[in-house]
């Protein structure tokens, strides 16, 4: 049984679809065991004690260094003895520290099709309104493995969807999320869980 922790910054929406599809059986062989929030008071929070799983709060306005920030994010991890970390609209961003402590064991969702409208600034409605000045007939969602490059690691999956006339950021948003991000990021979380991922270089493919 592979132990989850999941990171997150606002309402957790994905965290939701996580916690729905273990329940539902369509991830199998995963358990979440620790939800850490960037900030108090989210939405997220209230999802994770509903739901009876253990919560922390690391912000990174407690740490004076980045390093500092990291050094307390690796040591809650390993404590629970982590074995995959979801990014599920988590905004800070780790460091080298956290992520060559978990190799190819943290994955993010993102709100578009990497490589379009990913990087540096890239997140939550910013993205979508990029989407929509550039004009693009199609967008989706991409789930990753996160490296020290923002947004550069290996693709796991990725699902398009139409953008439809007179869509708003928020409209267009709404629609990724539960087209998209809902249903490849359990899947993803799935694939981990039961070893069916495999990474040669920064290239993903997956056993069947």
């Amino acid at each position: 049984m592979k132990r989850i922790a999941v990171l997150v910054s606002g309402g957790g929406t994905n965290l939701q679809a996580i916690i729905d599809a273990i329940q539902n059986g369509s991830i199998t062989n995963g358990k979440i065991v620790k939800v850490i929030a960037s900030k108090q008071g989210i939405f997220a929070l209230q999802r994770a004690k509903e739901n009876g799983i253990a919560a922390a709060v690391i912000s990174r306005k407690q740490f004076d260094s980045v390093e500092a920030y990291d050094r307390a994010m690796v040591e809650e991890l390993q404590k629970d003895r982590v074995d995959l970390i979801v990014l599920a609209g988590f905004l800070s961003i780790l460091g080298e520290q956290v992520i060559r402590a978990f190799p190819n064991r943290i994955i993010n969702i993102h709100p578009a099709l990497i490589p379009s409208f990913c990087g540096p600034g890239f997140y939550g409605l910013h993205v979508h309104k990029a989407a929509l000045e550039k004009g693009v007939k199609i967008t989706g969602a991409t789930v990753h493995f996160v490296n020290e490059i923002v947004d550069g690691g290996a693709i796991i999956l990725q699902k398009a969807v139409e953008v439809q006339e007179g869509d708003t950021s928020e409209i267009l948003q709404k629609r990724v999320m539960e087209q998209a991000e809902w249903h490849i990021l359990p899947q993803a979380i799935d694939l981990f869980c039961n070893d069916q991922i495999l990474i040669n270089e920064n290239q993903v493919s997956i056993k069947r």
